[in-house]
């Protein structure tokens, strides 16, 4: 992609203009973690693919003109809803569980950005706790 983007297997959500990635090998629930957040309030950016554009205001993520608006909801089929881009604010890795219960802020880089990375916490509730951090409620 020559125009300062390239692209990311991975799934994206957003509240607003804040964006989250959800990364992770195939099969580990990108989309289901998606769709869940997406139940939550949030919306669509991309599902699968993600295009990551630097600008001078960060890393702005959207969807592959093929992917647009479309989401992957295992054992129903490709479900179609709005999709819009983000700002990408916050990686969640799927791969790796969050074991502190209170946990010091992790930091990755993504492209040259440095983001906030999340790993996933096994709990109902994950889900909710992203949504609420999407939101800025992190003390």
């Amino acid at each position: 992609m020559g125009d300062g983007s390239t692209l990311m297997h991975g799934t994206a959500v957003a509240r607003g203009s804040a964006g989250l990635l959800i990364t992770g090998r195939a099969g580990v629930g990108k989309s289901s973690l998606a769709l869940e957040l997406m139940a939550l309030g949030a919306s669509l950016v991309a599902d699968d693919q993600v295009v990551l554009t630097r600008k001078p205001e960060g890393l702005l993520m959207s969807a592959p003109s093929t992917l647009d608006g479309k989401i992957e909801a295992r054992g129903i089929g490709i479900l179609k809803c709005d999709a819009a881009p983000a700002w990408l604010r916050i990686v969640v890795d799927m791969d790796h569980v969050e074991t502190g219960r209170l946990p010091e802020p992790l930091e990755i880089s993504v492209f040259g950005e440095r983001v906030r990375l999340i790993r996933r916490v096994e709990a109902p509730a994950f889900a909710s706790m992203l949504c609420i951090l999407l939101k800025g409620g992190l003390e």
